[in-house]
């Protein structure tokens, strides 16, 4: 874990450029307020919040009550730490499942919930992502929209048809993969290649026993609506932060706004989608050629997006950084009746 500590300094030199760049100077991020500062940090808190909210639910529906309701939203709050600190779209699933493996739960449930989890996540975060990259193309903005589209298209249909096709058929380690395992790790890695397989089954099992029934269908609507809310409280966080630098933006155009930049961070190019998402914001409104940065007059500006980026990222990290070690890594009494 302290290898990610020391990543998120990495995250703060795409910033520094930006800075140096354009000449932001620390009393212009402090200028954009207090009030607007402390409520873009709530704003994010508050969906962070109902991605908590959603992963205890759907838990609980699966697992009856095993654990405390709170409890759970806290560590899928803390998870969220994990996704802060890798250059990649997903990762907290992984602490959802080591901790509801900790409590006893079966891989194969403990993976199922986690990936209802993340699944709803990636669909209701795409289809905004979508939305934003068409809104783009409508007004002109091509480049950038080709982009957004591109990358929300792909991650969004990888998951979903991966995630239906597990109730049709049962999915296995591919072969180019099994070949090289055993040609380098022998007998040890024939084994995990076993261990994995068998995991695969399981959880398709579980997804052809679950999927189809009208119980996960209205699980899987409300936790879908639940993201939505989740993404939104993050687009209204920006709108917030712009309207302290006296950038007046609509909650809609917010939300497009950030959920544009959201997917050109997606890229697995830097931690945390630090740059990324800054330039993705500042291209997205001012309909600019990726290539050129020069922000014409009367729009949001670096210092908006420099504050954006610390209410709803290093704040935020602090507070799942301390979940995550608190619940999420802290022993845990196993629960023998699951």
């Amino acid at each position: 874990m302290n290898w990610r500590i020391i990543a998120i300094p990495a995250t703060l030199i795409p910033i520094l450029i930006i800075a140096i760049r354009f000449d932001i100077k620390f009393e212009d991020v402090l200028a954009i307020g207090i009030i607007p500062f402390v409520l873009a940090v709530v704003s994010m808190i508050i969906k962070l919040g109902l991605q908590g909210i959603k992963f205890a639910y759907i838990a609980q529906k699966y697992l009856g009550k095993f654990d405390s309701f709170w409890k759970l939203c806290g560590v899928r709050v803390g998870s969220e730490f994990i996704k802060f600190t890798t250059p990649m779209f997903v990762g907290a699933e992984f602490v959802v499942i080591y901790y509801l493996h900790k409590k006893g739960v079966a891989p194969s449930k403990s993976t199922w919930i986690a990936i209802m989890d993340i699944v709803t996540e990636v669909f209701a975060g795409g289809l905004l992502s979508i939305m934003a990259g068409i809104f783009a193309l409508m007004n002109g903005a091509y480049v950038i929209g080709a982009l957004i589209l591109g990358i929300s298209i792909t991650i969004t249909s990888l998951w979903m048809v991966l995630f239906f096709l597990s109730s049709r058929r049962t999915f296995q380690v591919p072969k180019v993969f099994v070949r090289l395992v055993k040609k380098f790790s022998k007998e040890k890695g024939v084994k995990y290649i076993d261990q994995t397989n068998s995991w695969m089954e399981e959880v398709c099992t579980m997804s052809r026993k679950n999927l189809r029934t009208s119980e996960s269908k209205k699980v899987f609507t409300v936790s879908f609506l639940f993201s939505l809310a989740s993404w939104s409280f993050y687009g209204i966080s920006f709108m917030i932060i712009a309207m302290g630098t006296g950038y007046i933006i609509d909650t809609f155009h917010s939300i497009m706004a950030v959920m544009g930049a959201n997917a050109i961070g997606n890229l697995p190019i830097t931690v945390g989608g630090s740059g990324l998402a800054e330039f993705g914001i500042i291209a997205y409104l001012n309909n600019l050629d990726p290539f050129n940065l020069t922000i014409p007059q009367g729009t949001v500006t670096w210092d908006a997006v420099i504050g954006w980026r610390i209410a709803t990222y290093y704040v935020p990290i602090l507070v799942t950084w301390l979940l995550l070690v608190k619940l999420a890594l802290s022993k845990i009494k196993k629960n023998e009746n699951l």
